[in-house]
């Protein structure tokens, strides 16, 4: 069964490797081609993310070596790695094609310069996180101890990426940044995100958030790190299962989604190490839903909930 994945950071790796590492099998990478296509991964999200050590000045430029990355590397080395620009992409892969996907998981590389969000716009980026788990100029993380909201350029962010029927991500942010995000995102996503209600996480989404993503027409998808899917000790794939049914019993049986975080963890839930097994997930799910259940997770949600392509 076909797989969308809405997060990996295999960007960040390619370009802290300078060109060291090949997209087509190199191990390092748990999503390179040879595993995506070996775990029927159809579509996968390439986040640009900065470590947090990267000095302000020099953030903007990174973005742009990992965006280097997906183009020389990714997609000029593998022709049938195809990049999606726009919504109505995903319908037109052709069998042995693998989309990709920019996205941006924290604005840090932009300062407060929306002309450089434009840039990555332009290259390929269509779901924005405006910060990873601390603060920055738009918005406070999940680990941000002030938990403040959204700031003025946070909330212009937001109406930009409306405007550009882009998605905003919310997994990352803090209570009061998700709060803030709802009441003005047309597109609402957490790309990769589990219940608190089963595991103590301050990355994990509350009941109530989980309510709101899915009355706003938001989708959730549930993320493969073990740390974020039981308090303590190794994690299985019914451990995994069980993130996803407490979401169904929320009202979003056809608002979940799947997010590794492949190539972002270094911890990994058994029988699920790298893209390659994403398919033990899909038979696991089946001993457990219906068929056509198991393709809204795998993909099918996602494709419904999709924003529309701007008319240009």
């Amino acid at each position: 069964m076909n797989i969308i994945d809405l997060h990996c950071d295999a960007l960040l790796k390619l370009q802290e490797a300078k060109g060291t590492l090949s997209f087509a099998n190199s191990p390092e990478l748990h999503t390179n081609k040879e595993r995506l296509k070996k775990g029927k991964v159809k579509v996968q999200c390439f986040a640009i993310f900065i470590e947090p050590d990267v000095p302000s000045d020099q953030k903007f430029q990174v973005a742009l070596e990992q965006v280097h990355y997906f183009y020389d590397e990714i997609l000029g080395k593998n022709p049938e790695m195809k990049q999606i620009k726009r919504w109505s992409d995903f319908d037109t892969l052709k069998d042995g094609e693998i989309g990709t996907m920019l996205t941006l998981e924290g604005v840090e590389a932009i300062g407060n310069d929306l002309k450089k969000l434009n840039i990555l716009y332009q290259l390929g980026v269509r779901s924005i996180g405006l910060t990873w788990n601390h603060a920055n100029l738009a918005a406070d993380g999940a680990e941000e101890p002030r938990g403040g909201g959204l700031t003025v350029f946070g909330k212009e962010i937001v109406r930009w990426n409306n405007e550009h029927h882009l998605l905003t991500d919310v997994s990352h942010l803090c209570e009061k940044s998700f709060w803030d995000v709802m009441e003005l995102a047309k597109f609402p996503i957490a790309s990769h995100s589990n219940a608190h209600k089963l595991c103590n996480h301050p990355r994990n989404l509350t009941d109530e958030q989980a309510r709101a993503m899915f009355k706003k027409g938001g989708m959730i998808h549930v993320v493969y790190y073990p740390k974020f899917i039981r308090d303590e000790g190794s994690a299985s794939i019914d451990d995994l299962i069980a993130h996803i049914d407490h979401f169904c019993s929320l009202g979003g049986k056809k608002q979940i989604g799947l997010g590794s975080d492949f190539d972002g963890i270094s911890f990994y839930v058994k029988d699920l190490e790298d893209a390659s097994k994403s398919q033990n997930v899909i038979e696991k799910l089946l001993r457990y839903f219906k068929e056509d259940e198991v393709k809204g997770f795998a993909y099918q949600n996602f494709l419904d909930h999709r924003p529309d392509d701007m008319v240009k």
